[in-house]
């Protein structure tokens, strides 16, 4: 018996998938596939540097007034155009896995996840993060 990623000796949480957001029913690429590591990298460097700048600009770069910067922008943005600056640069958005709107409980609650730091760099099979997982969405692109 071959072992192999198509071998019944993995179950079915730990078998290999041919691309990320395969198991989700999302494409391999363009529109609507998984935003990728590069992306995601880059949009948050793009939303952090803006809070650092208004950070600087408004409370003389103050740590905590940085990451409450981020932080607003991040669920502000998510509300209302579903995605951050970062987010859109990048071109992604943050959608809910089952469709609908994405609300308001889901950008707090993510963001939060977000700003602790270890639910966004623990990740699944199909490269969503602990923090999209538990609110139920997804980044995408666009």
């Amino acid at each position: 018996m071959p072992n192999d990623a198509s071998s019944d000796s993995f179950p079915p949480e730990r078998r290999p998938t041919p691309w990320p957001g395969h198991d989700l029913g999302l494409p391999e690429t363009g529109p609507r596939s998984m935003g990728r590591l590069g992306r995601r990298i880059g949009a948050l460097a793009i939303d952090w540097a803006l809070a650092v700048v208004i950070s600087i600009a408004f409370f003389h770069y103050q740590s905590l007034a940085t990451l409450a910067v981020f932080a607003v922008m991040q669920i502000v943005f998510l509300v209302t155009i579903g995605g951050s600056i970062g987010h859109l640069l990048t071109g992604m958005r943050v959608v809910p896995l089952l469709g609908g709107t994405i609300g308001v409980w889901r950008p707090i609650v993510r963001t939060l996840l977000v700003c602790i730091v270890i639910p966004a760099v623990i990740y699944d099979r199909d490269q969503r993060g602990l923090h999209d997982r538990a609110v139920g969405t997804i980044l995408v692109r666009v």
